[in-house]
């Protein structure tokens, strides 16, 4: 939720924010870039590529920027309210999806 707060403050340069918009969107997707039933590599993106992108999302932007987004995130979940969900996420999955099978399938008809 931090990054999501951040990525919508205006101290943020646009390149962390894309970053962190696309992160954020990653994250709360319901369909993950690699599938949890491939054997080792189905955990790989949760394990080693969503922790990367956060990493790399949070040294992008200002520790002032950061402090505030995470306090705002405090206040979010102390009020009660849920994690959302992101169907933007799930879209641009899906998209990456199709487009690498179109992909593959033009390269192998050939």
């Amino acid at each position: 939720m931090a990054l999501w707060f951040a990525s919508r403050d205006r101290r943020t340069p646009w390149t962390a924010r894309a970053l962190a918009l696309f992160t954020v969107g990653y994250a709360l997707s319901p369909i993950d870039l690699i599938p949890d039933f491939i054997p080792v590599l189905g955990y790989l993106d949760d394990a080693i590529l969503l922790p990367a992108l956060i990493w790399l999302a949070l040294r992008l932007i200002p520790c002032e920027v950061v402090q505030d987004a995470r306090a705002r995130a405090d206040e979010w979940f102390a009020e009660g309210k849920s994690k959302p969900a992101s169907r933007v996420g799930a879209v641009c999955i899906v998209a990456v999806w199709v487009t690498a099978a179109c992909g593959s399938y033009i390269w192998f008809a050939r």
